[in-house]
């Protein structure tokens, strides 16, 4: 299992074509100290038939805290809170956060950067006396790619479990790709997909699992900040953080971003 991860992700990686570097990659001409800031905001209306899970709402970004040039050091966050209708009419039923960082280096257009991930899972008015959390090590694969009016940011991400309290989780392979078409200088199409592979142990009797979303939308982007409308179909691993599960679901909602 672990040789056929290998081969994904560099089968992954040899597909990506060179390509100029975009704004995300291009090094400054100095040591540059918080260069860049991105920041999100996100929230859409799930489709499942479970009275847990009616809404899924993000907050987060990602900060550079330093450019070198031949690489950079990024710190980045998330909340997520997911809702239901199971008590009420919003009963916010867990609270998560991702926390991590990334140390990068940069090569002809790609950037390749150490990663330390840390996931921490919370349930909201209802008893949890024991944490549902786990940090991973990996590595980063970056590559921006313009294909006539066509932009791409493509990722892939593999990292190894090296601290796990509740979860089976031994290792974790995410790969994913962005693309926007702009239609002028205000209006675009966008849209894009990711896949995860989630290696486990034997403490839950389950196979390796594998989860992916696809979405597509139209993006609105103004003077400071930009909005993005869209409708996706996910198909998630564990969304409920007591229950080794899958579930798919479709969705639509809007994103606020910083750029």
């Amino acid at each position: 299992m672990r040789h056929g991860v290998m081969a994904v992700v560099l089968s992954l990686c040899a597909t990506l074509p060179v390509a100029a570097q975009s704004a995300t990659t291009e090094p400054p001409p100095s040591v540059t100290f918080l260069p860049r800031y991105d920041f999100h905001l996100t929230a859409e209306h799930l489709s499942s038939d479970d009275p847990r899970f009616t809404w899924d709402a993000n907050y987060g970004g990602e900060l550079d805290i330093v450019d070198y040039g031949a690489g950079r050091f990024t710190f980045y966050a998330n909340y997520q809170v997911i809702t239901g209708d199971e008590f009420r009419a919003f009963d916010a039923n867990q609270g998560n956060y991702i926390l991590g960082g990334r140390l990068s280096g940069r090569l002809k257009g790609t950037e390749v950067a150490a990663v330390f991930h840390h996931v921490s899972r919370h349930l909201s008015d209802r008893p949890k006396p024991f944490p549902v959390d786990w940090n991973m090590f990996g590595v980063r694969v970056i590559r921006p790619i313009t294909a006539g009016r066509v932009s791409l940011d493509t990722h892939v991400d593999i990292r190894g479990v090296v601290q796990r309290s509740y979860v089976d989780y031994e290792w974790e392979l995410d790969g994913g790709i962005r693309a926007r078409y702009p239609l002028n200088g205000h209006i675009a199409l966008v849209g894009g997909g990711d896949l995860r592979m989630l290696g486990v142990n034997d403490t839950a009797s389950r196979d390796t699992q594998t989860g992916g979303r696809g979405e597509g939308g139209v993006r609105f982007t103004g003077k400071m900040a930009a909005v993005e409308l869209f409708m996706a179909v996910e198909h998630r691993i564990d969304p409920y953080p007591l229950e080794f599960d899958t579930a798919t679901w479709w969705s639509a909602g809007f994103k606020l971003l910083s750029k």
